[in-house]
């Protein structure tokens, strides 16, 4: 991401301040647990994903900033949730919220983050922006609902997935990138490409993680079968299931329902799934959904800010974790 973060260098450097000025609270303790969450944030993928796009359709404004701090508060809230509803005590190495404030406090620390994003927006009548942003919070939530349902029966078509990874993951980098486009154009008809564009980016980067979960990569960021040990049903999984005998995507599926924690038996299910070619279906899907991203940026001038964003783009399918 080095020609992303030099083509946004002092950008970056503003957007920090302006984030932390956003999350700055009058108690203590909540304080605090800003200050802890700030000090462990991400590689800013989203707020880039907001910042490029802006650049790319006009000059970058305080309304791309505001923008952009909205997107990491909606984002960094719905961390804190996941690790909630997960029971989750690790996030990116280190303690979780969860891990260290519990439930009660966790809850309504994201519950804050949201309240800001939204007094964000609202105090400056950024509508369209608050709009575009809070439906991908609505989709999120469908999606993670929708997979929750899903995941009980273990019957789920290849068409469902997608339905739910277009919600839980991709809603929200569509939406930055339709935000981004937006607050520097004011241009629908540029916004709603950048939305696309970013949708497939957001596909892209989901199958990425679902192709980690077998141990393709020295560097992944969770142990090998865990979306199996907690009944997610990811596409290498489902390809699978849809190509084995009947009798092998039984014994597939009771392993997955009842015998998850059986680390043997998860081992089986990841051969079973590399054996089937699960791992290439998947890796087939995920370029073309880069590529068609990649289609998209081209039908926009050659520059600093198509490059930046052809390589966000790259990076989430070359990641290593």
């Amino acid at each position: 991401m080095k020609i992303a973060q030099e083509i946004l260098r002092e950008e970056l450097i503003h957007f920090e301040k302006q984030f932390k000025e956003a999350v700055k609270s009058q108690v203590p303790l909540l304080d605090r647990i800003m200050r802890f969450i700030v000090n462990r944030k991400g590689k800013q993928i989203r707020p880039m994903f907001v910042l490029l796009p802006a650049k790319l359709c006009g000059p970058i404004n305080e309304t791309t900033y505001r923008a952009a701090s909205l997107v990491e508060l909606l984002h960094t809230a719905s961390l804190v949730h996941d690790d909630v509803v997960d029971e989750s005590l690790e996030r990116r190495g280190f303690f979780s919220t969860y891990a260290l404030w519990k439930t009660k406090i966790s809850v309504l620390v994201g519950d804050y983050l949201l309240a800001k994003g939204l007094l964000l927006s609202l105090d400056h009548s950024d509508f369209r922006i608050l709009q575009l942003l809070s439906d991908a919070v609505r989709q999120m939530s469908e999606g993670e609902l929708l997979q929750m349902e899903k995941s009980r029966s273990l019957n789920l078509s290849e068409d469902v997935y997608f339905d739910i990874i277009r919600g839980k993951t991709a809603s929200l980098l569509a939406s930055s990138c339709a935000a981004g486009a937006f607050s520097s154009s004011r241009d629908e008809v540029l916004t709603a490409k950048m939305r696309d564009f970013g949708e497939k980016a957001g596909i892209a980067f989901q199958i990425k993680d679902d192709l980690f979960d077998y141990g393709l990569s020295g560097a992944v960021g969770k142990p090998t079968g865990n979306d199996i040990r907690e009944k997610k049903l990811t596409l290498p999984l489902i390809y699978t299931l849809n190509a084995v005998e009947k009798a092998t995507r039984k014994e597939m599926i009771n392993i997955i329902k009842n015998k998850n924690k059986d680390t043997a038996k998860v081992q089986y299910i990841v051969r079973k799934v590399i054996e089937t070619g699960g791992i290439e279906y998947a890796t087939t899907k995920m370029n073309a959904y880069r590529d068609e991203a990649l289609a998209i940026l081209h039908e926009f001038e050659d520059g600093e800010a198509r490059r930046g964003l052809e390589e966000l783009v790259r990076y989430t399918t070359d990641r290593k974790y």
